[in-house]
This record gives structure tokens, C-alpha cells and sequence, in this order.
């Protein structure tokens, strides 16, 4: 995974624990734990902020000419995706105009030389 994905998910993650810690601050008051356990968390996002701008700096950027690999998930695609779709070109796969072609369409024929 690329070092700028790791830094947008560390970035999300200290997110919801910014909004959890303001979260307890209801219940367990404005008290010098809730205090310290916010300045660190802003301190943690600032130094954060430090080592993306560090991390981009270094970062190679893609050569147009390298094509990106774009994975494809093995699982299958949600069948609403394609509610109205035909594929096209080649016809319908599904529904009740789609005809079985015959077999003897591929079949060998044979002359009667000998």
C-alpha cells in the first residue's frame, strides 16, 4: 500500500479519537486527563500533518508512460449494478429471448464423395 494511503487512514483514525475523547468530556468533565489526552491529540495531528507534507516531498512521482495497477476485487459485483443493462453488441444474456443456437449449426457436414 502506498505510504500517502497508511497517512490518510492514521489521519482518519486520529480523527475518531479526537471526536471520542470530546465525547467523554460530557460525562467525565473538563479535567486535566480529558486536557492532556486533547493537546496530544492535536499535537499527534500536527506532527502528522509534518510527516505527509515529508512523505510527499519524497514521493516519486508516477511516470505517465507506467500504467497504474488497478486491482479487481474477486468477490462478485452487486446484480443491481447491471438492472438494466444489455450487453451490447453480443445481445442479452438473460431473459427469454435468448434462443439455444443449435447443434447441428457446429457440427461437421460431410460430402457424399469418396
Amino acid at each position: 500500500m502506498l505510504v500517502h494511503d497508511e497517512l490518510v487512514r492514521a489521519r482518519h483514525a486520529l480523527d475518531d479519537l479526537v471526536r471520542v475523547v470530546d465525547r467523554l468530556r460530557i460525562p467525565l468533565g473538563n479535567g486535566l486527563d480529558i486536557s492532556r489526552v486533547r493537546v496530544d491529540a492535536d499535537h499527534l495531528r500536527a506532527d502528522l500533518d509534518l510527516l505527509r507534507r515529508s512523505a510527499a516531498a519524497e514521493e516519486p512521482t508516477p511516470d505517465p508512460a507506467q500504467p497504474q495497477i488497478v486491482f479487481i476485487p474477486r468477490t462478485p459485483y452487486d446484480p443491481s449494478m447491471w438492472a438494466g443493462c444489455e450487453d451490447e453488441g453480443i445481445g442479452s444474456c438473460r431473459g427469454p429471448e435468448r434462443q439455444p443456437s443449435p447443434a447441428h449449426r457446429f457440427s461437421r457436414r460431410t460430402s457424399g464423395r469418396a
